[in-house]
């Protein structure tokens, strides 16, 4: 049975935002925002062949949990290498594993490809803490994917702060590099 035309529906039994609200959400907040249509792209490889002259950081974003089911949503610099042993023992999480895309759905509302931190507005139940790589918040502008793959958005790393806290979803910003260069993540609530 094709399930294609249901909509998706998240943990808390609503549906999620539309790349017209996300946008209208940031206007809303005074975010400065620029958006850019491309092919859908799936990978920072794929990203880094098509973005032509986009100019500002470029970002990779995982979506874990550990067993106890704790998510978090981890987005870095895109030659960001992040050992997730390491990261798991920084966030007092134990082993972290990939989410699967359904879980993505339900707690995200997003599809594989499509993950950044615009699809925390779509978490209602507060259910994913957002960690951010403090090198990462340093660049200007950063791209991210406004809730699918076949735009890429820009915005300061002080707006999407902004957007972030106006969601409640605060993040851990993390020295991620540290993790490869053998230190151990410094983090702070910002």
């Amino acid at each position: 049975m094709d399930n294609s035309h249901v909509p998706a529906v998240l943990a808390d039994g609503t549906t999620p935002l539309s790349v017209a609200a996300l946008l209208c959400m940031l206007d809303e907040l005074g975010v400065a925002h620029s958006t850019v249509s491309h092919p859908p792209l799936f990978t920072v490889e794929q990203s880094k062949a098509l973005r032509g002259e986009l100019q500002g950081a470029h970002t990779k974003n995982l979506f874990l949990r550990n067993k106890k089911g704790t998510m978090w949503l981890v987005t870095c610099r895109e030659d960001c290498q992040i050992d997730l042993k390491r990261l798991g023992a920084d966030l007092g999480a134990g082993r972290l594993s990939f989410c699967s895309p359904e879980r993505l759905m339900k707690f995200l509302g997003v599809t594989p490809g499509a993950v950044s931190p615009f699809a925390v507005v779509n978490d209602r139940t507060g259910s994913v803490q957002v960690v951010l790589d403090r090198r990462l918040l340093q660049q200007d502008p950063l791209n991210l994917h406004p809730l699918d793959n076949t735009r890429t958005t820009a915005v300061s790393g002080a707006d999407l702060l902004r957007l972030l806290d106006a969601v409640e979803h605060t993040p851990l910003v993390l020295d991620l590099d540290a993790q490869v260069d053998g230190g151990t993540a410094a983090a702070s609530a910002r």
